[in-house]
């Protein structure tokens, strides 16, 4: 519809100080923290924190808590922010500062890496160890791909993102996306996976998935990849996943078929052995979600676990369709 000429104006006035240009230009490439800008900008806390008031007071930024942590990024939908995207796409290549706040921008990454690195490190011989239980990372890999298509999605939400490796292999189809995940540890590991990647179509955030800090109906395609086998009750977790979804919209499921390796409850915190077909389409039926396909995947040659694969529909769309199909009496 375009903008309105004093919002246009008043977005141009916003985006067009300098410092704040130089702050939407960093923010493109992904999420920071006042820290990160400051340390790249070479100015003052105060500062920097006005100038980011001010651009979200015209909502082309937007801002997310994180603990004690306050981060920011470039906002994704909206015609202003479709407006500034054209601005920086237009900013020279060659410009002196820009180029200078892009090498300190790698730099910022470059230690987030690092500190990412040395937790995936402390916990790699845990992981190589689950890993080795059950089907390739590259069998499932094949098997997602293969369920999902290639149907574009417009918004994604992955439930226990973990390192972000689902945000990384369904990037090519998504419009959007946000990880969320309870440990800050495995967010950081995540951020420096998407950065690697070249990934900012995607956050991650810090949430319970059992209580998600998400509007309803705001995402046509949720997952739920190797973390309901940690869970209580992990049916909640697919309660809050039906509750985000947008009519039509489908949820994958990817956890563990029924098993009896009780270690895993003492060595690895699972608290569910699995879960059978009928178990998950009795919890999917109850939230109105149908199951579409289900896939197993045996284990490997060493291992001993079968990964299973659901995919299902909220059925409110087929209704909506149905009830506009059916004859009008005439009157």
């Amino acid at each position: 519809m375009g903008l309105a000429l004093d919002v246009l104006v008043d977005v141009l006035k916003t985006a067009g100080e300098p410092t704040r240009f130089r702050l939407l230009a960093l923010l493109v490439a992904g999420d920071l923290t006042v820290t990160d800008l400051t340390d790249i900008l070479g100015q003052s806390q105060p500062r920097i924190s006005r100038h980011l008031k001010l651009l979200a007071e015209e909502a082309l930024i937007e801002r997310y808590q994180e603990g004690a942590w306050a981060y920011f990024r470039l906002k994704h939908d909206g015609e202003a922010s479709a407006l500034v995207r054209t601005l920086l796409a237009a900013s020279s290549e060659e410009d002196p500062v820009l180029l200078r706040d892009g090498e300190r921008l790698r730099t910022v990454k470059r230690l987030r890496a690092e500190k990412a690195q040395a937790y995936f490190s402390r916990n790699a011989s845990e992981w190589d160890e689950l890993r080795r239980l059950h089907v390739s990372d590259k069998a499932v890999e094949k098997a997602l791909l293969r369920l999902i298509g290639t149907r574009p999605i417009d918004s994604l939400l992955d439930l226990g993102t973990g390192t972000g490796w689902i945000l990384q292999l369904l990037a090519p189809l998504y419009r959007r996306a946000i990880g969320v995940d309870a440990s800050r540890d495995m967010l950081s590991v995540a951020r420096s996976n998407l950065d690697k990647a070249g990934v900012v179509k995607a956050s991650v955030r810090h949430g319970d998935i059992l209580n998600l800090p998400l509007e309803g109906q705001d995402f046509d395609f949720v997952t739920i990849h190797q973390v309901l086998h940690f869970l209580d009750q992990p049916e909640l977790a697919i309660g809050e996943a039906a509750r985000v979804l947008r009519p039509g919209g489908r949820l994958l499921i990817v956890d563990l078929a029924p098993h009896t390796l009780e270690h895993l409850r003492e060595e690895h915190a699972h608290v569910r052995l699995g879960f059978s077909h009928q178990l998950m389409k009795e919890w999917l039926a109850k939230l109105c979600l149908d199951v579409e396909e289900v896939i197993d995947l045996g284990p490997g040659e060493q291992g001993s676990l079968t990964v299973t694969v659901w995919l299902a529909r909220d059925r409110r769309l087929l209704m909506a369709d149905s009830a506009a199909a059916e004859p009008v009496a005439a009157v």
